[in-house]
């Protein structure tokens, strides 16, 4: 088995990293459940590539996600570090023998589980939840208690836990305490920079990893997904140098995230500098230890065409991450894939390759290293069998990274793209054959066309768990097609209206990546390198001299220079 080990740092990384293991519990459950869809029920996909077997001291097995997540000491509400497999004993601290004085106690109140963790918990005792009172439950009153529970989490949403209907092994969750501030005020390279080596940190982190690294048989890559709009930016660049260096071999694959949250509160000229110069440093960093990053987050995901069936609220990262989430749930299909055999057509899965393979790849075309990838999707995906004058799947896919270049000819393109729950003729299912010839015919009708593409397929769909927030339009039928006119009723819809949907995500080499990283050299050369720069101070409080500033913009204008030899701003202006 090649398996993968996945990282999220921050958090709004672990708001995508909640939303993206429940989509692979919910697969799961329809593939053990033999009155489910078939189409889940499929031995294609293995699922052991991101999930590990163990065993309790009760002899119970478990299954859970070989994960390393890190956040702040209390992200996650009213869940255990500990998790609730294992049954660890309670963290509060022994009884004080030395001490021959009064001992008083000071102690929070524990965060209350919501109506969905209640209702997790009931289930797992065998005891229903209905409407917040334990009872018996049949027809309609199972659906007016997930009304409820929909409801109230589009309501009240605080922490990632508060939707993750995941089991967590107790090394994966890892807080990070001793800080003495908020999430606000932890926002910028310099106030995170020292985190990971303080207090033991870095070697407790590594020696988790370590835990699960050395349970597999063969690592085929890392899977990082970082916060990197705030001091876990420079936290998560030092744990990627260690593990550079203990995992030479091994690549990695970083997902930089941004949530809703990273461009609000920007009122003054400071703030504006300081963040153009945090994100020139972070990404140019964290680019340093991966062998491909993918930026990834919108300033505005429901003004973008990315949205345009969907209703999203900005300003919640419960909404946004669900979308993020889609489209990296997309992109490991193929990670976990059985190779092909001779049937191809009737196969459930086509165009397996593992993460090393999904490097190359987008590398080999203008022989890049630390790949910069683009990633865009469709969600949910069209049907294949589209009136004449309807766009094809490929004018569907929208970039989920910011900054991007759009209608950029560049014939040096390479493409990975993956596409899985496909509509096709009759609104049925679409088999691997039928998605191939579409998507190759795609290609060859389009005006412009990359020098090389590669083409993925599932049949399974994306499933909707229940804790998906209601952000389908009234455009989204139940199986995710996409319908002529409005369903009445509410303008958002969520899992009890839709229960899967067809979608497409593709990562792609291409120079329409170059504003985004212009934007980067040109605010470091502007606010912190050039004579007078408003930000040399700043950098110099965040622990960069001038040659490490410098040696920053020269790693930005290599990644510049190489993705357009021509581009005015990679020359040596200084």
């Amino acid at each position: 088995m090649r398996e993968i080990v996945t990282v999220q740092v921050g958090g709004f990384a672990n708001f995508i990293g909640s939303h993206f293991w429940n989509f692979q519990d919910e697969m799961l459950g329809l593939a053990s459940d033999p009155c489910g869809d078939p189409v889940f029920r499929t031995r294609s996909l293995n699922m052991g590539v991101l999930y590990r077997t163990g065993e309790t001291h009760q002899g119970t097995i478990t299954y859970t996600p070989r994960l390393l997540s890190i956040d702040f000491q209390g992200s996650l509400g009213s869940v255990s570090s500990k998790g609730t497999l294992y049954g660890e004993g309670s963290s509060a601290p022994s009884e004080v023998v030395t001490w021959a004085g009064n001992v008083s106690t000071v102690a929070s109140e524990p965060q209350k589980k919501n109506l969905f963790l209640q209702s997790l918990y009931q289930n797992e005792q065998d005891a229903p939840l209905m409407n917040g009172v334990n009872g018996d439950s049949t027809g309609s009153q199972n659906e007016i208690q997930d009304t409820d529970i929909v409801s109230s989490l589009d309501e009240e949403v605080q922490f990632w836990t508060d939707f993750s209907k995941v089991h967590y092994h107790p090394q994966s969750l890892y807080e990070v305490n001793g800080l003495w501030m908020d999430a606000q005020e932890f926002d910028n390279y310099g106030i995170g920079r020292d985190v990971f080596g303080e207090n033991l940190r870095g070697e407790e982190l590594c020696d988790r990893l370590r835990f699960f690294v050395e349970e597999c048989d063969y690592v085929q890559g890392f899977q990082f997904i970082v916060d990197d709009s705030g001091g876990f930016s420079p936290m998560a660049a030092d744990f990627l140098e260690s593990v550079s260096d203990e995992y030479t071999n091994t690549p990695v694959l970083l997902y930089a995230v941004r949530g809703p949250s990273s461009v609000v509160n920007l009122s003054t000229r400071k703030q504006m500098v300081a963040r153009d110069l945090h994100d020139a440093v972070s990404f140019s960093r964290l680019s340093a230890f991966c062998k491909m990053i993918v930026p990834v987050g919108l300033p505005f995901l429901s003004r973008s065409k990315a949205s345009t069936f969907l209703n999203i609220k900005d300003d919640n990262p419960y909404h946004c991450s669900a979308v993020y989430a889609a489209a990296l749930h997309s992109t490991s299909l193929p990670f976990r894939m059985e190779p092909l055999g001779p049937t191809a057509d009737s196969s459930d899965v086509c165009g397996a390759v593992d993460i090393n393979g999904i490097v190359q790849m987008l590398a080999a075309g203008q022989s890049r290293q630390n790949m910069v990838a683009i990633l865009d999707v469709a969600m949910p995906g069209p049907s294949l069998a589209g009136r004449r004058d309807e766009q094809s799947l490929l004018a569907h896919l929208q970039p989920l990274t910011p900054e991007v270049a759009e209608n950029v000819d560049d014939l040096q393109a390479v493409e990975s793209m993956i596409v899985h729950g496909a509509i096709g003729s009759g609104g049925c299912n679409a088999s691997v054959s039928e998605v191939r010839n579409a998507i190759h015919g795609a290609y060859e009708c389009a005006t412009t066309r990359p020098m090389f593409h590669h083409l993925s397929v599932a049949r399974c769909p994306l499933p909707i768990p229940l804790p998906f927030p209601s952000i389908f339009g009234n455009l989204v039928g139940e199986h995710g097609e996409l319908l002529g006119s409005s369903i009445t009723g509410s303008t958002s819809r969520g899992s009890l209206d839709v229960h899967y949907i067809p979608m497409a995500a593709r990562m792609r080499s291409s120079c329409a990546i170059l504003p985004f990283l212009e934007n980067r050299l040109g605010n470091l050369r502007k606010f912190g390198i050039e004579r007078g720069s408003p930000g040399t101070e700043l950098l110099r409080s965040w622990g960069f001299g001038k040659d490490e500033v410098e040696d920053i913009g020269e790693t930005l204008s290599k990644m510049v220079g190489i993705v357009n030899p021509r581009s005015e701003i990679s020359s040596d202006s200084d």
